[in-house]
């Protein structure tokens, strides 16, 4: 069954156009803002949109998300409110893919039933889990596939092809490609070893694959561009959430054009 990730890279394929993913947390600074952000992410151009899932351990996060999260925690946000906010934002868009990017513990607690249903009913195309290893990803994979959610994986400059495979065997969507060692939003991939690695990954799968975890700037989501898919900028543009509604808005609309038909 294809959903809206797998419709969007199609389209833009289509349409020889790089994607542009863009990553907010879920009730940073409040529910309120957040969702006037989401809502406003792809008339500026976002193509596909993470929300992350506020957890008080964010191991892979760097401190503009990891300080973005617990704003969230102390705004209140629970995995109920992420859920109303893309049920909320499906009422006015029902076409941008949504991704929910976080830990697995919250989700566990829950109930990762429950959680892939209500996920699915909200209009959840996708779920990065950033702690959920393949070795115990069968509790997941087992009713998140059922109601159409797709299983996004991580994939790091230190995976070997043995571990690729093992990544890959329930990947869906498509791949994020960490660009740099390390955490989220310190610092930039070098050029040359990114192309080199994208390059080796696309000859293991037919997925497209996105580049993320580095990206500050219109022109470094250029370069990146050129031999991925889609880029995916996190960090920066939490830090201008954090400066206002209008400043990441108008960031995204300059990260947009700055893809171009790059």
């Amino acid at each position: 069954m294809t959903n809206r990730i797998e419709w969007k890279f199609a389209a833009l394929a289509k349409a020889r156009r790089k994607g542009l993913i863009t990553f907010i947390m879920c009730g940073d600074p409040n529910l309120k803002t957040s969702q006037a952000v989401l809502d406003s992410l792809p008339k500026a151009g976002a193509d596909i949109i993470e929300i992350g899932m506020p957890f008080s351990d964010p191991m892979a996060d760097g401190p503009a998300i990891q300080a973005a999260g617990l704003r969230a925690l102390k705004a209140g946000t629970k995995l109920k409110d992420i859920l109303k906010m893309v049920k909320d934002f499906r009422q006015k868009d029902n076409i941008t893919p949504v991704i929910l990017m976080g830990y697995f513990n919250p989700i566990y607690r829950y109930g990762v039933a429950k959680f892939c249903k209500d996920a699915a009913a909200a209009g959840t195309d996708g779920v990065i889990l950033v702690d959920l290893p393949p070795e115990e990803e069968e509790e997941f994979i087992s009713v998140a596939e059922p109601q159409g959610i797709r299983l996004i994986r991580l994939i790091a400059p230190t995976t070997d092809d043995a571990r690729l495979k093992l990544l890959m065997k329930n990947a869906s969507g498509f791949l994020y490609y960490i660009s740099i060692t390390g955490i989220t939003g310190t610092k930039s991939a070098d050029t040359k070893q990114l192309q080199a690695r994208v390059k080796h990954l696309k000859s293991k799968t037919r997925l497209p694959i996105a580049v993320g975890f580095g990206i500050k700037t219109p022109a470094q989501a250029k370069d990146a561009a050129k031999f991925s898919d889609a880029v995916v900028v996190g960090s920066a543009l939490v830090e201008k959430i954090a400066k206002g509604q209008k400043a990441a808005i108008d960031f995204v609309k300059s990260l947009r054009n700055g893809l171009g038909k790059a």
